[in-house]
């Protein structure tokens, strides 16, 4: 996907690679492999971690990792510290200026999300982050949090590579921050507290409704797609269904387990988004209305 270079003003980045965890602010801001594979995919790609860390917060300074990389201390700086820290923010500036008139159209306020890089461990406010826990958005902060070593993950280990199954990962977080901007994953909450045994369903319709937002995206800056990017993310959504995800740690699929959605709902929905380029066709809970 050849996306256009950030705009070191236009993004919102806190670096806290190395232990540093300082806010930078706009314009600077089985076997044991199996085990950690498992834990990675199962968790990746939007969970909220206020139902896996109990939305404590963590008002400790993260924990300098020996070897982590160096974090900096401008968007500029933290966007070049590789070529995957420079994609991500690159997917970000895209998604603001593709999201924001969206909204405007719409007469919704709009809040540009927080990007936060940071590795093996940091913190959010929703408490710890940790690289097992994947790439996850937190409503309390409104932040995207990432440690970039999962896109190694996500290719040697999950079977997703590609810089547009890269993009993918950040466009379905940003999903869900859409949700939380119109009052979406309140309502969602709300409702698994009522009604528990509903909840993995609710949080799966969650997670679809995140790739086909991530699909509108794509499908509103098609002129930037390269040959075979669609399918790089449908390789992607297909590799981290539910179902797969499973199989792939030697557990039995089961239905009522999900809480992302099976491989080929995943790709239903992301396909979906990529094909209409419309949010409107997003309604993952429109069965539920009657």
């Amino acid at each position: 996907m050849r996306l256009d270079d950030f705009d070191p003003n236009a993004v919102n980045v806190e670096d806290q690679r190395g232990g540093g965890g300082l806010p930078i602010g706009r314009g600077g801001q089985v076997g044991c492999g199996t085990i950690v594979i498992a834990l990675i995919a199962y968790f990746v790609f939007g969970v909220d971690p206020t139902q896996m860390i109990g939305a404590v917060q963590d008002s400790g300074s993260a924990t300098t990792q020996v070897g982590a990389p160096a974090g900096g201390t401008t968007a500029t700086e933290s966007c070049s510290i590789d070529q995957v820290s420079r994609e991500t923010c690159n997917a970000l500036s895209s998604l603001n200026k593709t999201w924001a008139p969206v909204f405007a159209r719409e007469n919704i306020k709009f809040a540009q999300p927080k990007l936060s890089f940071y590795s093996q461990q940091g913190r959010s406010g929703c408490g710890t982050a940790q690289s097992a826990m994947g790439p996850f958005y937190c409503p309390n902060d409104q932040g995207i949090y990432i440690d970039t070593d999962f896109y190694r993950q996500m290719d040697q280990q999950l079977g997703a590579s590609g810089d547009f199954a890269r993009a993918y990962v950040i466009a379905h977080e940003y999903g869900h921050h859409i949700q939380n901007l119109v009052g979406l994953a309140e309502q969602v909450q709300s409702a698994q507290q009522q009604n528990p045994g509903r909840a993995n369903n609710l949080q799966v319709r969650m997670e679809l409704q995140a790739d086909c937002y991530a699909g509108v995206w794509a499908a509103k800056n098609r002129d930037k797609l390269d040959a075979g990017d669609m399918e790089e993310g449908l390789r992607a959504a297909h590799q981290i269904g539910d179902d797969v995800l499973m199989k792939s740690a030697g557990r039995r699929p089961v239905e009522a387990a999900f809480t992302h959605g099976s491989a080929e709902q995943r790709m239903t929905w992301l396909r979906k988004g990529l094909e209409t380029g419309d949010d409107n066709a997003c309604d993952t809970f429109a069965d539920m209305r009657g």
